[in-house]
């Protein structure tokens, strides 16, 4: 039987093992999380896009970055746990996949592409953009281009957010990393510039890049399978239930039973589900600009 969104029966799984992984990353789990502070040149005015795909977060309540950091020490002594290793392994192998597929779609639009770096990390974490706690979810940092994820949000989609499968997770760090290409590529600072001079809210525009967000990690699924055949029929439904899953509204009736517009900052489960969608099956990376407004 086929499911359809807001199902709770999806089970996607991908063809991802003994595939490249990427080596753009910093593992501080078991350390402190903790930064150096160093003065970041042009870092006023710097304006900052923390995701909550778990709790419908607020971005406007984060402080905009003024200084840049670079990582602390981890604990040298770690103990692995093999099934929290497998999930740094995929991982690390769905950030490859995007290096991989956004260096060529850049190339072909005359531009380089400068992969973001991916932080994993337990319990909390300093970035440029402020201390962040596991609860609030991955987020992308734009004052120092880095991916934020604490591996046990993997384990929350499925207990809290009800959304298993592992394209739904590949979903959720194609996601974090459309905030980077859209960082890259001027869609961040443009949507700012036009919901100040159309006097919309701060919520508004960032209503419009999460919903940006979700059809480039759409857009990178299409190039993907093209390239890597990793998905089975069916899939990708593991993707459009958790973007169904963290809908504002979907999140908001879950919590309190009451639904408030005004305060939306990713949109509904509808806008999520057809902004992946629409970019999965056109893979058209012009198509961004149509949530500029």
């Amino acid at each position: 039987m086929k499911c359809v969104a807001g199902s709770p029966h999806y089970r996607g799984a991908m063809r991802w093992e003994d595939r490249e992984q990427s080596t753009n990353v910093e593992d501080r789990r078991g350390g402190d999380g903790g930064l150096v502070p160093v003065q970041l040149k042009g870092a006023a005015g710097l304006i900052v896009v923390i995701v909550g795909l778990l709790m419908g977060f607020d971005p406007n309540q984060i402080e905009r970055a003024l200084h840049t950091q670079v990582p602390g020490r981890a604990a040298a002594h770690r103990v692995a746990d093999p099934g929290e290793e497998r999930l740094a392994s995929f991982t690390k192998v769905i950030l490859r996949d995007t290096e991989v597929v956004w260096g060529d779609l850049f190339r072909r639009m005359g531009r380089e592409y400068r992969a973001p770096v991916l932080v994993l990390f337990s319990d909390r974490v300093d970035s440029a953009c402020g201390s962040a706690q596991s609860a609030m979810g991955p987020f992308y940092c734009p004052g120092d281009a880095r991916v934020y994820i604490d591996l046990t949000f993997y384990r929350d989609m499925v207990r809290s957010l009800n959304a298993p499968g592992e394209f739904a997770r590949a979903y959720v760090i194609a996601h974090e990393v459309g905030h980077h290409v859209q960082t890259l590529l001027g869609y961040t600072t443009q949507e700012h510039a036009l919901a100040a001079r159309l006097h919309h809210t701060a919520n508004q525009a960032s209503v419009q890049l999460e919903l940006q967000a979700d059809f480039l990690a759409g857009v990178w699924a299409h190039h993907g399978q093209e390239r890597y055949h990793f998905l089975d029929p069916g899939d990708v439904d593991s993707a459009l239930h958790a973007a169904f899953e963290i809908g504002d509204d979907r999140l908001q009736r879950k919590a309190s039973g009451r639904v408030v517009p005004d305060s939306f900052t990713h949109g509904t489960s509808k806008q999520r589900v057809a902004a992946f969608t629409d970019g999965f099956r056109t893979g058209d990376v012009s198509r961004a600009r149509m949530f500029l407004r």
